[in-house]
């Protein structure tokens, strides 16, 4: 079984871009914070490659933007290429087989939520409730 479950936050904005018959895929990297600190108290984050494919891929370079918060479900990937010194690298991504947008609408680049506008907390007035379904 390969199967990754991490929840983190973009360290770049999304690279949205197309093979060469047109599919499209989005790369990104997000930190993932450890759940336990070290000795001097602070928490070290480990950094992931993450790969979308298709439709959600371009859902992603649209909506998300560096510092977003995400869930990704998917699995793990090893990649072989050779680098520009001829050396042979390998390269472990998480390909996405499922990205949930975890960082509200409201949400500012330093992470703080913006304050929502009283308009926008008022709920439609219903005059007849008889045909909801609760």
């Amino acid at each position: 079984m390969n199967k990754v479950y991490l929840i983190g936050n973009l360290t770049r904005d999304p690279e949205l871009s197309e093979t060469s018959t047109g599919v499209a895929f989005c790369r990104f990297s997000i930190a993932v914070n450890r759940a336990f600190a070290g000795v001097d108290g602070t928490r070290e984050a480990d950094f992931f490659n993450i790969t979308v494919w298709r439709n959600q891929a371009e859902n992603c370079g649209k909506y998300l933007k560096k510092g977003s918060k995400v869930a990704i479900v998917g699995s793990l990937q090893n990649r072989t290429y050779d680098d520009k010194d001829g050396n042979r690298r390998t390269v472990t991504d998480i390909v996405a087989s499922e990205v949930e947008f975890l960082s509200t609408g409201g949400q500012r680049e330093n992470g703080e939520i913006a304050p929502v506008k009283k308009e926008q907390l008022q709920l439609e007035e219903v005059e007849n409730d008889d045909n909801l379904p609760f």
